[in-house]
């Protein structure tokens, strides 16, 4: 019986493992979504947003990402299993990140607070965006698709025809 219970606790354990966030975004953060922060004031909050890349600027001292935002999974990995999504942000960080690289629809995770705001067009609407200011821009490798064909098991009464 102990043995079991210690198995058990075993796999638990690494199950657990499997499903937590990369090193780089782990921590405690407030749970506004950009939506959210476009709305009131959340200057100052400590925040862990992530998305896909509508567009990259390298400007000369850091790189502004204008993201769309999407719930993340446990993981903190951008979740797309619907089309509501979270608003829009902008994350700036400081140095070069490479446009060629963070291209159109990759998705990042940013840890960072509300610096502000600002106000730019989508089209001929106006939007407000929050502004972050990111600690950490973590790239997540691209999604591979794979197409699973399963066939059903050579049952003895199906016969081999």
């Amino acid at each position: 019986m102990n043995v079991r219970l210690a198995m058990l606790a075993t796999a638990a354990a690494l199950l657990a493992a499997c499903a937590s966030a990369p090193q780089p975004l782990q921590g405690e953060f407030n749970p506004i979504t950009p939506r959210d922060a476009a709305i009131g004031d959340s200057t100052g909050a400590s925040v862990r947003w992530g998305g896909r890349i509508v567009n990259v600027e390298p400007q000369a001292n850091r790189t502004c990402f204008e993201m769309i935002s999407t719930s993340l999974g446990s993981s903190g990995r951008p979740y797309w299993g619907s089309d509501d999504t979270g608003g829009r942000f902008i994350a700036c960080r400081t140095g070069f990140y490479d446009p060629a690289i963070f291209e159109k629809n990759r998705e990042v995770t940013f840890i960072g607070r509300v610096a502000g705001y600002e106000n730019r067009r989508i089209g001929e609407y106006d939007y407000r965006f929050p502004r972050v200011e990111a600690d950490v821009v973590y790239l997540w490798p691209i999604r591979e698709t794979v197409d699973v064909v399963q066939y059903p098991a050579p049952w003895p009464w199906w016969g081999w025809w």
